[in-house]
């Protein structure tokens, strides 16, 4: 489409955006050791027919998707095993948008999250080039070869593909110079927490978006360990002054506190609140409800391509809150700001099969993020005051240096 059409267009609203995904391929070249997709395969893959059924659906049911704007994701296995029917995909959803006369039009996204392995393949830069506009990319890598490489292995074999996806960074941040990767720790990669984020940085990526994963793997001092990396890392920010253009999600002033109950007893995410499609064209309320991301629990199917969304089956989802999930000792702990969940896990570890029973495996997890994050606003808030920064400013001062120079 041409860029010189302005018809319908509207500023992009992040805040209030649909995020509407679809699983385009069910592949991957990696088995990556923490993954919670425990069914990928080679065999189911969306068709071109099945992405079109749902795009007529959502596009031309105005009532039901009223966002200011949306977010089309693309994911996998690898997505970008699947460019040619995405490409293909995301131009009927921009035809669709200016011929509907769409209030979606100019106020869209497409989102990837890639392994990075492929990133340079010349169908997926001429995808890119396209798109440029409305597309964000973010690629994974874990930090050090070493980090990386212990989780992060080609399927079939031990080798690990750090070598392969760092060669593509560059590459990458010209073209998304303000792009932010997501670094997942499992109990495995503790000790190489700080050298990997300092690394990621070293790299040029300055926004390092970081969680430990939400299943029940952690052992016995785990999170003494993890406290210690840290706090580790948050001397060496200090002392390199990388808060003033690197940011890292691990460390945030507003969490470690009590719950408010009247203005943050709100679900953590919006699984309910945004729609996934699998290869048979069914619909879920996020991707973690679908049959390849969950272990123990049958998929939470709530329509599909022929019979559209059944709203009575998204009733659960839209009456979740804090409250109604978690366990009193969640409910009054006094540092539950900040502390995660993952609503498909929630059901797929329950003992009651609902999505009403919050798992709490990262319980202790947190409690050590939340002391080594008062360690690090402590510590900033000292090292400014010495420069002449007062603490009431300090926070406002670190969070606006960062997202000028990101």
């Amino acid at each position: 489409m041409s860029t010189e059409i302005k018809k319908n267009e509207k500023p992009w609203k992040e805040g209030v955006a649909k995020s509407i995904t679809f699983i385009v391929t069910k592949d991957c070249q990696l088995a990556c050791k923490y993954c919670y997709l425990v069914g990928k395969n080679s065999n189911e893959r969306m068709s071109f027919e099945v992405a079109k059924k749902a795009i007529d659906y959502i596009l031309n049911n105005k009532e039901f998707f009223l966002e200011e704007s949306v977010i089309f994701d693309f994911i996998g296995g690898e997505p970008f095993l699947e460019i040619d029917l995405i490409d293909k995909v995301c131009d009927y959803i921009k035809v669709q948008l200016f011929t509907l006369d769409h209030h979606w039009f100019n106020s869209y996204r497409f989102s990837f999250s890639t392994n990075g392995i492929n990133y340079h393949d010349s169908k997926v830069q001429k995808f890119i080039e396209k798109n440029i506009d409305h597309l964000s990319i973010g690629i994974t890598i874990d930090g050090t070869e070493k980090k990386h490489d212990l989780n992060r292995i080609y399927k079939n074999s031990y080798k690990g593909s750090y070598v392969d996806v760092v060669k593509n960074i560059p590459l990458w941040l010209k073209q998304f110079p303000t792009g932010g990767t997501k670094v997942t720790i499992s109990s495995e990669d503790i000790p190489y927490i700080c050298e990997s984020v300092l690394h990621l940085y070293s790299l040029g990526i300055h926004e390092v978006s970081i969680n430990v994963v939400y299943e029940d793997v952690w052992k016995e001092n785990d999170d003494i360990l993890f406290e210690y990396q840290l706090m580790q890392l948050a001397d060496k920010i200090i002392e390199n002054k990388y808060y003033l253009n690197y940011a890292c999600s691990f460390f945030n002033e507003n969490i470690g506190k009590p719950m408010d109950k009247e203005k943050e007893n709100t679900n953590w995410c919006g699984a309910g609140r945004m729609l996934a499609i699998d290869a048979q064209g069914n619909y879920y309320p996020c991707t973690r409800f679908a049959a390849y991301s969950l272990r123990s629990k049958k998929p939470i199917i709530v329509g599909n391509i022929h019979d559209g969304i059944n709203r009575n089956k998204l009733r659960p989802f839209l009456s979740l809150d804090r409250c109604t999930q978690s366990p009193s000792e969640c409910i009054e702990c006094d540092i539950a700001s900040g502390c995660a969940w993952c609503q498909g896990e929630n059901y797929d570890a329950s003992s009651t099969g609902t999505i009403y029973q919050r798992s709490i495996a990262i319980c202790k997890m947190h409690k050590a993020r939340v002391r080594a994050n008062n360690y690090y606003w402590n510590k900033l808030y000292r090292k400014l005051e010495l420069e002449g920064i007062e603490v009431k400013d300090a926070y406002k001062f670190v969070k606006n240096t960062t997202e000028e120079n990101c």
